[in-house]
Parts: C-alpha cells; sequence; structure tokens
C-alpha cells in the first residue's frame, strides 16, 4: 500500500502483542511511526531501537498512559512538533478485568473505562484537531467482538467496547465532511501475550479454539493487516463501521445447527 508512504502514524499499547505488529507492519509500508505504551521508558526504548535498526529514521517511542490527559496532549505536541503532524492515530491501549458483576468494585469499573473508553476519546479529540488543520486523517479503534457480544464476568470490559463502538460511528459521522475517517477493528482471539494464560496451554487453548469457526486464533500480524488496510486508500470510502475480524466467533456458534427450528 504505497499511499502509507510517508504518513504519520501514533500507535497506543504498542509496546508488545497486536499493538507492536500493528507498528510494525505500518513501518513495512514505509510510515513514520510513534510508538506509545504506558510502560517504564526503558521499555518503550528497547522496543523502538529494535524496530529503528531494521525501519532507520521511522521508528519513535515515547512513554504515554491514556489516562493522563497531560500526557496525551504532549505526544500529540510531539506529533506535531517533531514529526509535523499526525496522518494516522491508532487507539490499542485496552486493558480488562473478570469478576462477578455484584462483585466487581467501582474502581475497577472505573480503571477499565478510563483506558478503554476514556483513553480514547482523549486520544482522539487530539488527534481531530491536528486533523482538522490538515484537512484529513484516519482514527482506528481497537474495539473486540464484545463490542457486540455480552461477556458475563467481565462487565467494564463488555461496557467499554460497546461505548467504543458507538463513539466509533458518533465521531465518523461528526468528522466526515471534513476529510475525517473513523472505524475499529473488532479482533477475536488473537495469539497475544495478553492472552497466554490460554494461548500457552495446548489444552486450554484448544478449548478456545472449539468455539471459533475458523477452527484456530488468529495471530497479531493477521489482524494487524486490517488496521492497515483501513488506513489506506484501499478503504477511502469506508467510515464508522466495525469490522469483526475474529474468524467468525461472531456468528453466533450455536445456531450453526438449527435447533431454534
Amino acid at each position: 500500500m504505497s499511499d502509507l508512504n510517508h504518513q504519520r502514524v501514533l500507535v497506543t499499547g504498542a509496546a508488545q502483542g497486536l499493538g507492536r505488529a500493528i507498528a510494525e507492519r505500518f513501518l513495512e509500508q514505509g510510515a513514520t511511526v510513534l510508538l506509545t505504551d504506558s510502560v517504564e521508558d526503558h521499555v518503550i526504548n528497547t522496543v523502538t531501537d529494535n524496530l529503528e535498526r531494521r525501519f532507520p529514521g521511522l521508528a519513535f517511542g515515547k512513554r504515554l498512559d491514556v489516562t493522563d490527559e497531560r500526557q496525551v496532549i504532549e505526544g500529540f505536541q510531539f506529533m506535531r512538533d517533531v514529526l509535523g503532524g499526525c496522518d494516522v492515530l491508532v487507539n490499542n491501549a485496552g486493558i480488562n478485568h473478570e469478576c462477578p458483576s455484584e462483585s466487581f468494585t467501582a474502581a475497577d469499573f472505573d480503571k477499565v473505562l478510563a483506558v478503554n473508553l476514556r483513553g480514547v476519546f482523549l486520544c482522539s479529540r487530539e488527534a481531530i484537531k491536528l486533523f482538522l488543520k490538515q484537512g484529513s486523517g484516519v482514527i482506528i479503534n481497537n474495539s473486540s467482538n464484545h463490542e457486540l457480544v455480552p461477556k458475563p464476568g467481565f462487565i467494564a470490559y463488555s461496557a467499554s467496547k460497546g461505548g467504543l463502538g458507538n463513539l466509533t460511528r458518533t465521531l465518523a459521522l461528526e468528522y466526515a465532511d471534513r476529510g475525517i475517517r473513523v472505524n475499529a477493528v473488532a479482533p477475536g482471539a488473537t495469539l497475544t501475550p495478553l492472552n497466554a494464560s490460554w494461548a500457552d496451554d495446548p489444552i486450554k487453548r484448544k478449548k478456545v479454539e472449539s468455539h471459533i469457526p475458523l477452527g484456530r486464533a488468529a495471530s497479531p500480524e493477521e489482524i494487524a493487516g486490517v488496521f492497515v488496510f483501513l488506513a489506506s486508500k484501499d478503504a477511502s470510502y469506508i467510515t464508522g463501521q466495525t469490522i469483526y475480524a475474529d474468524g467468525g466467533i461472531s456468528l453466533h456458534t450455536d445456531y450453526k445447527t438449527n435447533w431454534s427450528s
């Protein structure tokens, strides 16, 4: 996708897993990428240095906690002052917490929404300020198949992703006539460190994959490709959509047999 060459991309939660795969995929297309994460400086610097050796002059790193409004503003000031602007924002940072809803604390609920929803709002707001000056820009949010499918025991995560779906559509509609596109990707089970508890256990992994119509979990690289596509001119007429890259798990597999008939 040659049109991504020289594009300026900010990726949140980019130190590992899907975020790193997304950043790397954009770098492979010739984009300049600012990798951000809430991890310690030396961690994000190590990741960036490794990528910089492969993609000289294209990879930058900065510690950024999306729940800290000041840090978010500073991150986009860096994009403006150092890279001259921003063309693509990938809101990838996200966390999860499992607990029966009747025992879920307000603090844990707030923590999940602060990253998964409020953080996306803060980053999107700052990106849009730059996009409006440029007359163009793309936002791609990392959602989940739980944007639509409820997940008992994960009330904050499900609520955050449901809200993220509407945030995506709201921003898409609000700025569609000003050169800004906003979409989301909803991955299913993906082989990332976040899912190591089942991905690294053959028995648990087999159980997870038994619920996926395609019969296997996704690699981070497969999901990253969807983000790159949505940022490219090949997706220039797509906005306000959530692309479900979940191996068919959102097809409601219980209906594969006609028990309802």
